[in-house]
């Protein structure tokens, strides 16, 4: 959200599903947790002294416990009336996200998913015989793999294609859209990690604490 809002994009949807109440406590109280303040109890009064809460307006719904991806993108559709934006909640990018929608405006399709190249899990080794003659520590991809890193830009049209609560998103929807041309691909060859696994939490949280983390744009 705070790269969205970065980008001059201040209005989100909230598809809550598993805990979804603490998340609405959480925004609840947002304003208190983001702020210092004065409470005077005996008579009810609260001063605030300052706070650095974020200019946005958030919709908070529930999308049921057991809803897959493509039925909570369907059951916020009567809150869409137009272009919109959609992204995880579990991987981080520089996206830039202006010319991410430049791009989606340019191709006239009614999707774009950002396309990005996935870290390297595992060394590489270059083999003569038994002597390593190269050795690459976790390359990004292979220059010609490419996978769905989130940050779609979409058009209601898009909605058509969700049957209901139990449509995958990634599954048929996207799936009909590429056959039928209508899914286009925004190469993202900046940062984008995923938070998937333990290991993904602990490397992103050094990053965070080291003072480098390249998907923090906003300052």
């Amino acid at each position: 959200m705070k790269i969205y809002s970065y980008y001059g994009f201040n209005e989100f949807i909230v598809c809550l599903g598993y805990k979804g109440y603490m998340i609405k406590e959480w925004f609840s109280n947002y304003f208190l947790y983001n702020s210092d303040f004065t409470i005077d109890l005996k008579n009810n009064k609260l001063d605030v002294h300052n706070s650095t809460v974020d200019d946005w307006k958030v919709t908070l719904v529930d999308t049921g416990m057991e809803t897959q991806t493509g039925g909570r993108i369907k059951r916020i559709e009567k809150y869409i009336d137009g272009t919109f934006m959609l992204t995880y909640g579990d991987g981080v990018a520089d996206v830039n996200i202006n010319k991410l929608v430049d791009f989606h405006k340019k191709h006239g399709k009614p999707a774009t998913v950002t396309a990005v190249q996935p870290p390297g899990r595992f060394g590489i080794l270059r083999l003569e015989k038994d002597i390593v003659k190269h050795f690459a520590e976790k390359p990004a991809g292979d220059g010609d793999t490419w996978i769905n890193g989130g940050f779609f830009v979409l058009e209601p049209e898009v909605f058509e294609y969700i049957k209901g609560d139990n449509t995958v998103w990634e599954h048929d929807p996207l799936e009909l859209l590429a056959k039928e041309g209508k899914l286009m691909a925004y190469k993202h060859t900046g940062f984008w990690h995923p938070m998937d696994k333990l290991k993904d939490k602990n490397d992103l949280e050094g990053m965070w604490k080291s003072g480098n983390a390249p998907w923090k744009v906003w300052k």
